[in-house]
């Protein structure tokens, strides 16, 4: 959970004096490991669950606030968007009915922020992405109204210095712009937390790097974003390109991205990874006042390390090295960000059990990774599970390749097995979560394969738009039966019924595969790609697509009528036919505006402008579906 008392760093001097805590901070830490004064001989898990709030349309509600006061509970707080909320679970002894324990906490804080919402009409949904998420959602006005949030926002647009720019390519293709850090807030995620010693740091934290792939295929829960089929897992070069401040330059000059994998192996200890960052990334955001570590260690007592722990709050590796304080006394853990949210609580914890075991069992077996594998090869095996989820093939220790399938349920279950039964874990609860793991697994139903699965079931019946709602509808419903993923029936058109397009903006139901031509063409070809694509509309706009114009059947049959009495002219221009001040609408505005303003102005289309862009149409014929709806809406009612 962020620290929100927070100041952006805007001047030199601010920067200098927050730096030069920061650098205190690492030498006080290298004190305290050389005095070897950590906690030692204690192994604790955790985990953080972050959420999507949902309305009675399926679609986000930004009402965390709300739901927070209700709740009056300190185990939950706000995460950078309104329609987010996040909650701690409780650290615990990595011993006995740990498991359990955590699986009862999960789905009782779970139940009980489902209860809060339900007083704003509302649902949690726990998924990688939120299906019926658009670009709209993701302006500063749902941004939670806290310091860090908006200066962290303003920290990273001052380093980039222009828009975000999205290229995402799977089966289809995301390429976007936007203006504000807000895309970080469509990823939700469970975080998994392991105590280690100094010590042991290194080893484990190379395991726990070696294990991110695996880890990722089967938790994979994230394969949509804006209605489109990207990445098995998204998630992964969403946020990395939501927070990215790097600039294109002339030269192939080599940054690090702030959401990273890492460069390579750790050697020694925690100060390399926690050194790399400083020197890589600069800083963001600071406090007012912090305590001098040396002081404290004179005192007796041990230091909080605010600064340091600061800056690494603003670095997003997927596996993160955290520093804490319990019982008075310091300890480090290993945080893994590499699990989405859901698809269900059983399965959440699964995927939690494997870490964890996975975390122990390979730890007993392997003295150094860094000998057995190439690091390059293992940061490849994460990217090949983000983009191919199961279907991915793994370069595994001395060379060997795997595919994912085979390598996890063969190989990884029966070492993370015996890594929690050498711990003294629960067996039942052993055999619970890696059975369900492995059901998962060998029924090829893991979390993106049942949205996609889902998705294509419903073919195309509906709308776009209702299919995702149906989508989010199906998640919800399956989460409060509590069954794991691959007990799952496929989601239905009519899960979704609570959709109603009166809640629609422009964006959501207009086309963006657009058929253009500029004023310059030929009116033969655009007669041609008229007939070719059967459309009756076709908007006209320069190299920078901006709109100039637009062009109607119509409007071509009457300068044929007038000008040629139907003859061929080969000199005929776009520019002598379109109207080149065309009635245009919001990307924002609702689906009811855009019907009134084409019911008043007797048109058959309206293009989509966004700061003087075209970025989509909407026609007559897009608005059939959605008349159909709201007609029967009002029935209803």
């Amino acid at each position: 959970m962020g620290r929100q008392d927070v100041e952006l760093q805007t001047n030199p001097e601010q920067v200098q004096r927050f730096v030069k805590r920061l650098l205190n901070d690492i030498h006080g830490l290298e004190a305290m490991l050389e005095s070897d004064i950590f906690e030692t001989g204690v192994r604790r898990i955790g985990a953080e669950q972050e959420m999507f709030l949902v309305d009675e349309t399926w679609r986000p509600a930004p009402v965390a606030l709300e739901v927070l006061e209700d709740l009056n509970d300190d185990a939950f707080t706000t995460e950078l968007a309104l329609f987010n909320l996040e909650f701690n679970l409780t650290p615990r002894e990595f011993q006995g009915d740990c498991l359990t324990r955590l699986e009862s906490e999960l789905s009782d804080l779970l139940s009980k922020a489902r209860q809060s919402a339900r007083k704003q009409n509302c649902d949690i949904v726990l998924t990688g992405i939120l299906p019926t998420l658009t670009k709209s959602d993701l302006g500063l006005e749902n941004m939670t109204p806290k310091p860090r949030y908006f200066a962290l926002n303003e920290a990273l647009t001052r380093l980039r210095g222009d828009d975000y720019e999205f290229r995402i390519k799977g089966v289809n293709e995301l390429i976007v712009r936007h203006d504000s850090v807000m895309l970080e807030s469509c990823n939700t995620s469970f975080q998994a937390h392991f105590q280690v010693a100094p010590s042991e740091f290194a080893r484990l934290y190379n395991i726990a790097q070696l294990i991110a792939g695996p880890l990722l295929a089967v938790s994979a829960n994230s394969p949509l974003l804006f209605g489109k089929r990207l990445w098995r897992e998204t998630r992964i070069a969403l946020f990395q390109q939501a927070v990215d401040t790097r600039r294109v330059t002339p030269y192939m000059r080599e940054t690090k991205a702030r959401v990273s994998f890492g460069t390579r192996w750790v050697r020694e200890s925690v100060l390399e990874v926690y050194k790399e960052d400083i020197t890589r990334h600069r800083v963001l955001l600071g406090i007012s006042e912090t305590e001098d570590p040396f002081d404290k260690l004179a005192q007796g007592k041990t230091p909080k390390l605010e600064a340091l722990c600061l800056h690494n709050s603003t670095v997003y590796r997927w596996n993160r090295p955290c520093y804490g304080i319990s019982d008075g006394k310091p300890h480090l853990r290993i945080e893994t960000r590499v699990m989405p949210a859901g698809p269900s609580v059983p399965d959440a914890v699964a995927n939690a059990a494997f870490f964890f075991g996975l975390m122990g069992g390979l730890g007993d077996q392997l003295a150094d990774v860094a000998t057995m594998i190439d690091f390059a090869e293992v940061r490849s095996n994460f990217l090949a599970a983000a983009q191919l989820g199961l279907a991915a093939q793994f370069t595994w220790l001395e060379g060997s390749t795997v595919p994912a399938q085979e390598l996890i349920c063969d190989q990884l279950i029966p070492i993370a097995r015996k890594g929690l039964l050498d711990r003294e874990i629960d067996p039942a609860a052993v055999d619970r979560y890696l059975g369900i793991l492995d059901d998962r697994i060998r029924s090829r139903m893991t979390g993106d394969q049942w949205l996609i699965k889902s998705l294509s079931a419903m073919g195309e019946h509906g709308t776009a738009l209702e299919r995702l709602a149906a989508l989010t509808a199906g998640t919800v419903r399956r989460q409060h039966d509590g069954i794991p993923v691959s007990q799952w029936s496929l989601a239905s058109l009519h899960e979704g019924a609570g959709w109603k397009p009166v809640h629609m903006k422009v964006e959501q139901f207009m086309t963006t595969d657009l058929v253009t031509a500029t004023e310059g063409d030929a009116l033969e070809l655009v007669v041609n790609l008229m007939n070719w694509e059967k459309v009756r509309h076709i908007p006209i706009e320069d190299e920078e697509h901006r709109l100039v114009g637009l062009v109607s059947y119509r409007s071509v049959l009457r300068y044929l009528a007038e000008h040629l009495a139907g003859a061929a002219d080969s000199t005929a221009r776009v520019r002598d036919v379109m109207k080149s001040d065309p009635i245009t609408i919001s990307p924002d505005a609702s689906s009811l505006d855009a019907i009134r303003c084409m019911r008043q102005n007797a048109i058959g289309s309206l293009p989509v402008v966004e700061n003087g862009r075209l970025v989509g149409i909407v026609t007559e014929r897009d608005f059939m579906e959605v008349a159909r709806e709201l007609i029967e809406s009002k029935f209803e009612e």
